[in-house]
């Protein structure tokens, strides 16, 4: 009897990708507002902004290519 093979898409790896980085852009966002002299334009906080944003769409890639899910 042969189990059933799927496979995994791709997307849902790069999902997992955005995610880390996302992170990891959001944590040094975050730690740069601590910093005694501020970088040039620092009041828009854009590597916080754009550490959410990788993060929002990694999440929704895991949620749109979660392995299991019906296509």
């Amino acid at each position: 009897m042969a189990a059933k093979m799927k496979s995994i898409s791709v997307w849902y790896f790069i999902g997992w990708l955005l995610l880390i980085y996302g992170i990891l852009i959001l944590g040094a966002g975050v730690g740069i507002l601590s910093e005694q002299s501020p970088p040039v334009m620092a009041e828009l906080h854009v590597g916080t902004w754009w550490g959410a944003f990788l993060m929002a769409i990694g999440v929704t890639y895991l949620y749109c290519f979660r392995p299991g899910r019906q296509q």
